[in-house]
């Protein structure tokens, strides 16, 4: 709508990711040399993380328009397929073909092999640069490791280049993924934008899209939209957008700090407003991710929540752990056995809680691996929080909620983060072989999945390995998250 009022020949400030655009702050640049480092080295694997709307899907576009014709590129934005689909989708870009139909994974790794080797003796290069790869699963990672098994004697035949979210640092710190982890030769965390470098984004951008310096944001105004987008581009160019817009509609050429604050307020609504309201405000949010996370927890979970609010208010403070203590025997419980018993141990002392009790002695060993209520959000909470410090989330990006959901079981393997799942039917043991009734309201804890199942929290807070069969027997459907 302005673009030919200001007199740019197409929108400045655009989401979508040109590498015409592409600013060189410090840090962008280094991550740049990084990844033509590591490709003309023939590294092997690249990793590039970064913060969402940081810039590197527009660096690793800008990344290929440099390459030259004798190094074959494969790019893939959807992170969503499987190993079979990988490998197809990787011999179509690189103009291979997808093969005869029904052709098996070794057809295509052979047929990929011969190319990369063809290319190679031809004095070329081959690059594969997977997007948003924190979405990518296990097996397809696994797959990926097993790709750089393509090479010579002395040389790689294909550098792989993994651009992805923060996610993606966690996710290649998984166990099950250590080969691949360690093969990592060349790895670049890209932050945001220094305050200094706002105003030469912002003049580089007006400059890009064909401003003749007729537009002019005070400097006030560039420090308002810093304060607002601590230097991520993505939000930088989503304020300086609507300042444009407001600008035309007021018939003026000059963004003031007043013009800036009223599009900020456009964009993030009534939360702009409140982070107007004072530093001292600001400061009494001293944990804000506890008490978020308790008020929604007692929303949600009702009575089940409220009674572990203690508990979980603790453990998201780093103020309390979880323990196992002996099982209890006693007169009420002749009919049924010994309950699985854990403890909850804060600063204010111990609680201690007991999971249904079992029939028999067998069935308490596979009880184990199942959790209540309680249990489960306890736990949930502990890996939310774990994640949390391992990421380093600034609270203040946090948004909260335990969403639940219903998938079918196999989809399991999509997930990203810990998650827990109802049961609703016979679950038979990993380890034990058979199957138990189980109670009502009972969950498997997850930690995180892995290349052949998934990394479950047992009652004892203790990680167990289960296998894919197990998790696709007949269990329940509904799963839940923070």
């Amino acid at each position: 709508m302005y673009t030919s009022y200001f007199g740019f020949k197409e929108n400045p400030f655009s989401l979508t990711p040109d590498p015409d655009y592409l600013y060189f702050s410090r840090h962008h640049k280094e991550a740049f040399d990084h990844l033509v480092y590591g490709i003309n080295e023939r590294k092997g694997f690249i990793v590039i993380t970064g913060g969402i709307g940081t810039g590197k899907t527009t660096l690793c576009r800008a990344l290929l328009g440099t390459l030259d014709s004798s190094t074959k590129t494969a790019l893939i934005f959807n992170a969503y397929i499987s190993d079979t689909e990988l490998l197809k989708t990787v011999n179509k870009e690189f103009g291979i073909g997808e093969g005869e139909p029904g052709q098996s994974k070794k057809d295509d790794i052979d047929s990929l092999n011969h190319f990369l080797l063809e290319t190679f003796s031809r004095g070329g290069n081959a690059v594969l640069l997977i997007d948003e790869a924190q979405n990518l699963s296990h097996a397809v990672l696994e797959q990926i490791r097993m790709l750089s098994n393509l090479e010579t004697e002395k040389e790689k035949l294909v550098q792989i280049v993994l651009a992805g979210q923060s996610e993606l640092r966690e996710l290649l710190t998984s166990p099950s993924l250590r080969q691949l982890d360690e093969r990592i030769m060349v790895r670049y965390d890209l932050k945001p934008l220094d305050r200094r470098d706002v105003q030469a984004y912002v003049e580089h951008r007006l400059v890009v899209a064909g401003g003749k310096g007729n537009v002019r944001f005070k400097k006030g105004a560039l420090e308002a939209i810093y304060a607002y987008s601590r230097g991520n581009p993505r939000r930088i160019n989503g304020v300086c957008d609507r300042a444009l817009l407001i600008a035309y509609s007021k018939d003026e050429f000059t963004i003031s700090k007043k013009t800036a604050q009223r599009a900020i307020e456009d964009v993030r609504g009534h939360v702009a407003r409140e982070s107007r309201l004072g530093a001292g405000w600001a400061q009494k949010r001293v944990a804000p991710v506890s008490v978020l996370l308790l008020v929604f927890l007692i929303t949600v979970a009702g009575l089940g929540g409220w009674s572990f609010r203690k508990e979980i208010s603790a453990l998201i403070s780093g103020k309390a752990t979880v323990t196992s203590v002996p099982p209890r025997h006693s007169a009420s419980q002749a009919d049924g056995g010994p309950s699985l018993v854990y403890q909850v141990e804060t600063a204010e002392g111990n609680r201690t809680e007991s999971l249904p009790s079992a029939p028999a002695e067998a069935e308490i060993k596979a009880a184990s691996l199942f959790l209540d209520e309680g249990a489960s959000l306890v736990g949930l909470f502990r890996l939310f929080n774990e994640r949390q410090r391992l990421n380093s989330h600034d609270p203040e990006d946090v948004h909260l909620g335990l969403y639940s959901f219903l998938a079918a079981p196999e989809h399991y393997i999509m997930f990203r983060r810990p998650f827990r799942v109802r049961l609703s039917g016979p679950a038979q043991d990993s380890g034990l072989g058979h199957s138990m009734a189980l109670p009502l309201s009972q969950y498997l804890l997850i930690r995180e999945v892995t290349a052949d199942g998934a990394s479950a929290i047992d009652a004892a807070g203790k990680e167990r390995r289960i296998t894919r069969d197990f998790i696709l027997a007949d269990q329940g459907l509904e799963f839940s998250w923070v």
